[in-house]
């Protein structure tokens, strides 16, 4: 999952708790490192500080001893006093010859073998050149870490005697058992540090994206061809002020526009209704000169079949005259706003009062309730069934048996209407055309009742979709709020 495709809140969810376990994956590494350089360090003190003790203490013994003070008398000076010395200072001591030859121990169980071992010439050189005349190494042996000291005990004129050599076992359990509780508690902290940024990150997230929300419903609620509100928010980061300085700006500029479209297309509107009367006019008044003209050069008053044709020429007239009432009525209902009446009414009894006008059998009606509630205009609402109704019957061809089914029925919060004729249904191409005034596929008609029936039924803030497939038939589809 990539993580540009993850919400804001989640990304602050995320950055909260990989903060917290990386500080506290950063804390211990820190702590175990210190813990692990302090237990050296302290090794190292309290190794040098039983070195010093032990010098001092073995000077002592040295001064007091009544042997001669030489190389070769170094076991039986310390022959009584080495196990004592080291008993004090809990450590195991050594001595060599200048050499590297073992002269003592303080360990009486030490093998023979041992005793014949000599120190590395690395030592002896390292005691000889170095400025101290000290050498120290570390050795680790299974799970144990051994830290060893060389260095020069001397006689009372400062003549080195003897290599003292002091191996000394590090052990560090109290600080490994300090690191070990510290790490707990580190433990317990960052899950309560963990689910305090948690709740933080949740309220944080929120508080941010609240506003971010604000302004995407308003801007996914924004139309043209509606008044839109600006966005008012109280106190918030520069950023999202920014942003809705932005959205209110682009409002504005938005308002202008729908404006000029509105006053652009109102003129467009007109110009293509004006042609569309003037053609529909048109196309009766030709009849209408030919037959006058006709009636007035055929004219002959003492023609015995006179009267006959007198007759013929008027039903011609009012019958050209009728159409061009038809066509002024229809652009009239077209013209129309509908009213938005608030009438509470029931929908399933308005739309079975709306079918009663229709004679044919192949109509039937279905409602899975006797009352569905609603507020419309009862006028408008026997119109929108009308319409769609007659445009059922109409797309029907000869030859086909016919079925139109209209049903309403409740759907969440709105009121459902639907008519399902089997057709000749509408083309892929038509498609996009169908709500269009004056588009029609019929050889008659002005194809005005889908625009008007789109209208009304927007006017009460509802839809009209469709489904249609070539040659089996349509659905129309109303959908309007019960309030």
């Amino acid at each position: 999952m990539k993580i540009k495709k993850l919400s804001l809140r989640v990304r602050i969810f995320i950055a909260m708790i990989l903060l917290v376990l990386l500080s506290s994956i950063l804390i211990a590494v820190v702590a175990n490192y210190n813990y692990d350089k302090e237990a050296q360090d302290y090794n190292k003190d309290r190794l040098d500080r039983k070195e010093k003790a032990i010098i001092s203490h073995l000077d002592i013994v040295i001064r007091e001893t009544t042997y001669p003070v030489t190389t070769e008398n170094v076991p039986l000076i310390f022959r009584n006093k080495i196990q004592e010395v080291a008993e004090v200072h809990n450590i195991q001591i050594n001595l060599y010859d200048l050499e590297g030859g073992l002269l003592i121990s303080s360990k009486s169980d030490l093998k023979p073998e041992l005793s014949s071992r000599c120190l590395d010439a690395e030592v002896l050189n390292t005691l000889l050149n170095t400025f101290k005349h000290r050498f120290e190494e570390k050795r680790i042996k299974g799970d144990d870490t051994y830290r060893s000291s060389y260095n020069y005990i001397t006689d009372q004129k400062f003549k080195n005697l003897a290599i003292l050599n002091l191996p000394y076992l590090e052990k560090d359990d109290f600080l490994a058992k300090e690191l070990q509780a510290f790490i707990e508690r580190l433990t317990y902290t960052t899950l309560f540090v963990l689910l305090f940024a948690v709740a933080l990150a949740f309220f944080v997230s929120k508080y941010i994206t609240k506003s971010l929300q604000t302004i995407s419903e308003k801007m996914s609620s924004t139309r043209l061809e509606k008044r839109n509100k600006k966005i008012e928010i109280g106190d918030t980061s520069e950023e999202i002020s920014m942003l809705v300085k932005s959205y209110n700006s682009m409002i504005d500029e938005l308002e202008e526009s729908a404006v000029q479209l509105a006053t652009s297309e109102r003129e467009q509107a007109w110009r293509e209704m004006a042609k569309q009367v003037a053609h529909e006019i048109k196309n009766p008044l030709t009849p209408m000169r030919l037959t006058v003209q006709s009636f007035q050069r055929k004219f002959n008053p003492l023609d015995e079949n006179i009267h006959q044709k007198l007759d013929e020429y008027s039903k011609t007239l009012i019958q050209q005259i009728d159409t061009m009432s038809a066509i002024a009525g229809a652009f009239s209902n077209f013209a129309k706003m509908p009213a938005q009446k608030n009438e509470t009414l029931n929908v399933v009894e308005i739309v079975d009062l709306a079918l009663d006008i229709f004679n044919e059998n192949y109509i039937t009606f279905h409602s899975d309730k006797k009352e569905i509630i609603a507020t419309f205009d009862r006028t408008q609402l026997i119109r929108v069934v009308t319409n769609l109704v007659k445009n059922a019957i109409q797309s029907i061809s000869e030859g086909h048996t016919p079925k139109i089914v209209v049903n309403v029925f409740e759907e969440n919060d709105n009121v459902n209407i639907t008519v399902l004729d089997n057709g000749v249904g509408i083309s892929e191409e038509n498609k996009p055309k169908i709500f269009e005034p004056k588009f029609t596929t019929k050889t008659s008609g002005m194809g005005l009742g889908l625009p008007m029936v789109k209208n009304i039924v927007e006017t009460y803030k509802g839809t009209i979709t469709f489904v249609s497939q070539k040659g089996e038939g349509t659905t129309f589809t109303v959908a309007f709020p019960k309030k």
